[in-house]
Order: structure tokens, then C-alpha cells, then sequence
């Protein structure tokens, strides 16, 4: 199976050693390390890193550059998504087309930012994830975690302290002082957008000294964002990175990355500093160059081997959190971010991804049509739904089609087909189908590699136990 799109992993990992430390100014011979020490450690940080400067790209794009294209509101404030993702959307890979989302960036460095939600129906899903800049998930609001009820609740930065404030139904502490709540809230038909719209509405975000209406405190100094694109990226990855750590203070949880940051200082990553801080030899920048092929391949490896290889498809029903579940497996997190960053929990959705048939044949809509068919009484077990999403396959991003379908979901089971027996099949290819039936069914490919991710919102025990496994896509003979 290949998961890793190498064109996007290049744009993100592979060139930034060999683009920036090639350029970087001959250093004179100072070292303290050799070779294989500078290129373990550059593996390492490599690793470490690639999930904090892909995150910071889209807030960058979300909350920083309002000329981004895809800028959605200033910090401590929500921007509403009234709309599902479509091709158009290309800050985040593996976008989910399900739920309109909703998007919070919080500066969490002068006082704690309170989420508030309204009471939704309790048929609906929706869910609000809280992320760090590490890219744990370290809380969540909604159906699941804390129901459909009416509530207020607050996000607290690494170094609060104090008890939870009155009108607050939980504190969640993020270990970094910026956060980012990703909202997601079912859309049951296209004809229910309206609905939607009016939940989004009523999402509320606010500091806590307007939320106490008290004076607030000190604001925190004005931060002086660098501006990134793929160039950028490219050239100065470990600039970005030394410049992420200042907001990631290696204290509480973090402090177990004490001896980490050392080993960074060591090859001139330090927290909040121009990066290189110490000389390089061109012995060191060749051996921190040399890294990138291996970096991308142990990620390929953990995507494989992160969730269970079912039917053509890694099922991934574990390995996806806070850091308790990463537990220093840095590579598990870089793949886990290059696979679909701000994924969630397996409690809140499970996913299986694929890039090959059933027989572990690639993908590929410009050569083979494909269906997928669920056995009668054996459609994803699920509290919430569950769809299919296709994306192309180069990118991770979602392909522009004539009917404008990005997937197939258990809301639209109404209008499906189902075969004789009660199962169902969907089909996918490129080209429209001429038979009606399976035209409702269509779930339109790309004209080249095809990348697809199935969901399951808020999973049954046996979706997590392995009692069900998704079905394998199968090609038309």
C-alpha cells in the first residue's frame, strides 16, 4: 500500500534539509558532535517537528495572513465554515465533506478563551475538538464527550492555574499557548445547510475576563509571524521550528522533552532563536541532508502499520490523541499528521485509508473502474454516520466532478440503491455510469491515483473491537 503522497511529502519534509543547510554559510570547525550523532539528532527533529510547522501553515492561512485566500478569523474568535469542503479548500489535507466546520485559533498566553454551545437536537452530531500546537488532541465538547446540552467551557494555556471559573463546566489545559478548536457539526442534506448555519450562529468564543465580565488582564506581546508558503516551508523548516518552541514551553507534561530540547540546541534548534545558533560544519549539513529519504520512509512504514491492514485498507482504530497515546513516538505523530492532520480520536471517528484495491493493486481512475460493496446488515456500526470520501491522490485533496459528489454518507442512504440481497455498492470511476441505478450510487474518481478515506463518527464497540472490518474496493473485470 502506498499512504505517503511523496509530492506532498516533499513539499513538506524531504526538500527542507537539502534546500536550507546546503545554502547555509560554511560554519567553522567547532563541533562537538560527529556525523552520525548530527544525523540522528536531524531525524529526530525532523520527525518531531514536520507535525508543529504543518499545523502552523494553516494557521497561518486561518488566523494570520488575511490575504491567505483561506483566512477565517482573527484569534480568540470563531469562524464559521456555512458550507462543506470542496475542492476550493486547500489549506488542510484529507478534508472531511461531511460537516461544515467552524474554527477557533486561541492565544491562550494573557488569560483562558471560554467555548460556548447551544443546545443542539439530539439527533444531530457535532463535535469540537481542542488541539495544541503539537497537534495532540487534548479535549473534547459535544454528542460524545459532553452531549447535546447547552454549555460553557474553558481553554487554558500551559501556565494557568486557579479553579474553574464560575458558569464553566470544564477547563481543558492545552500545553501550549496557542490552541486550536475545530468545530464540526452534521449537515443531514443539502437542504439542511440553513439549519446548520443557524447552530454555527450560536457558537460562542470570548476571553475569560469578558466572559466574567471583568477587566482583562495585560495583553500578551504582538507576535511577529513569519510568512510561509511551500517555498518557504521548503528552505526553512527548522527556522519555523525553532521559532514554534517558544510557545511550546517544555514544562508540566512537556518537561519529558527536556533532554529532546537539548539534543535540538545541540544542532542549533533552540526555542525562539534565528536558526542555526551554533556553526555547522558542511560535514554536518551533508549527514543533516543525507536524513530526509529515511524520515519518509519510517513514516511510510508507520502509516502502514499504525491501524490494521483489512481488505486493502489500514484501519485505524488506535494510535491518534494526547500524549499519553503518542507517548514520544514522534514518527507516529508525523504520520498521523501527513495522513490527515486534525484527525481525531478512534473514540470520536475511526478511519480506514487506502490508496489500493483489495488484492493491493494501486488506485487508479485513469485505468479501472471500482466498486465497494457493504454486505446487508453490514454497513459501518456507528452512534453518529459514516461516509466515503474520495480524494486525489497526489495531493490528499478533494477532486473537482460534474455533480459535484466528494462522497457517499449514511445520511444519503435514502436516496441510494441497494442491490436484491440488501447490500450496497458504490461505484467508483471517473466517467458518469449510464445505468441509473448505479449512477445514484457514483462516487466520481479522479482521472489518475486515487486516495480514499472512510469514517465512522462516534463508532460502535465492535467498529473499535474488530467484530466489523471495512470491506475491500474491488475492481470491474
Amino acid at each position: 500500500m502506498r499512504f505517503l503522497s511523496r509530492r506532498f511529502f516533499a513539499a513538506a519534509v524531504a526538500s527542507t534539509v537539502s534546500a536550507s543547510l546546503l545554502s547555509l554559510p560554511a560554519a567553522y570547525a567547532e563541533d562537538t558532535l560527529d556525523t552520525d550523532e548530527v544525523a540522528k539528532i536531524s531525524q529526530e527533529a525532523m520527525l518531531y517537528g514536520l507535525p508543529m510547522v504543518m499545523l502552523y501553515s494553516i494557521m497561518n492561512a486561518y488566523a494570520i495572513d488575511k490575504d491567505s485566500g483561506q483566512f477565517k478569523a482573527p484569534f480568540n474568535s470563531i469562524g464559521n465554515v456555512p458550507k462543506v469542503y470542496t475542492p476550493a479548500d486547500t489549506a488542510v489535507i484529507t478534508p472531511n465533506s461531511d460537516t461544515p466546520y467552524s474554527f477557533a485559533w486561541l492565544d491562550l498566553r494573557a488569560e483562558p478563551v471560554v467555548l460556548c454551545v447551544p443546545e443542539i437536537e439530539k439527533d444531530r452530531y457535532y463535535s469540537v475538538m481542542l488541539t495544541s500546537q503539537y497537534t495532540f488532541n487534548f479535549g473534547y465538547i459535544g454528542s460524545r464527550a459532553t452531549g447535546n446540552g447547552a454549555g460553557c467551557y474553558a481553554v487554558a494555556g500551559p501556565d494557568w492555574t486557579g479553579d474553574t471559573p464560575a458558569g464553566i463546566g470544564k477547563v481543558f489545559v492545552s500545553e501550549t499557548e496557542f490552541a486550536i478548536a475545530v468545530y464540526r457539526t452534521q449537515l443531514f442534506s443539502p437542504a439542511d445547510i440553513d439549519e446548520v448555519k443557524a447552530i454555527q450562529a450560536k457558537y460562542e468564543v470570548k476571553t475569560l475576563s469578558a466572559f466574567l465580565d471583568e477587566p482583562a488582564p495585560a495583553a500578551a506581546p504582538a507576535v511577529a509571524w513569519p510568512a510561509i508558503d511551500k517555498a518557504k516551508e521548503k528552505e526553512d523548516f527548522f527556522s519555523y521550528l525553532a521559532f514554534l518552541l517558544q510557545f511550546a514551553p517544555a514544562t508540566g507534561p512537556a518537561a519529558v522533552e527536556v533532554p529532546l530540547r537539548e539534543q535540538f540546541a545541540s544542532i542549533g534548534i533552540e526555542a525562539g532563536k534565528p536558526f542555526p545558533t551554533v556553526t555547522l560544519s558542511d560535514a554536518d549539513k551533508a549527514a543533516m541532508a543525507s536524513v530526509a529519504p529515511h524520515v519518509e520512509e519510517l513514516i511510510k512504514a508507520k502509516i502502514m502499520s499504525m491501524g490494521a491492514s483489512v481488505n486493502g485498507w489500514v484501519y485505524i482504530t488506535k494510535g491518534v490523541g494526547d500524549r499519553a497515546v503518542y507517548d514520544g513516538d514522534w514518527t507516529q505523530r508525523a504520520a498521523v499528521a501527513v495522513a490527515g492532520i486534525l484527525g481525531n480520536d478512534p473514540d470520536e471517528a475511526a478511519y480506514a485509508l487506502t490508496r489500493d484495491d483489495a488484492q493491493g493493486q494501486p488506485l487508479d481512475g485513469s485505468r479501472t473502474n471500482y466498486t465497494l460493496t457493504f454486505a446487508a446488515d453490514a454497513l459501518p456500526p456507528v452512534n453518529a454516520f459514516w461516509s466515503v470520501t474520495m480524494y486525489d491522490g497526489k495531493t490528499q485533496l478533494l477532486i473537482d466532478n460534474p455533480i459535484n459528489r466528494y462522497l457517499i454518507n449514511s445520511p444519503m442512504l435514502p436516496d441510494l440503491k441497494k442491490n436484491a440481497d440488501g447490500s450496497l455498492t458504490l461505484y467508483i470511476q471517473k466517467d458518469e455510469p449510464t445505468d441509473p441505478d448505479q449512477k445514484a450510487n457514483w462516487l466520481p474518481a479522479p482521472d489518475g491515483p486515487i486516495y480514499m478515506v472512510m469514517r465512522l463518527y462516534w463508532p460502535k464497540e465492535e467498529a473499535l473491537n474488530g467484530k466489523w472490518l471495512p470491506p475491500g474496493i474491488e475492481a470491474v473485470k
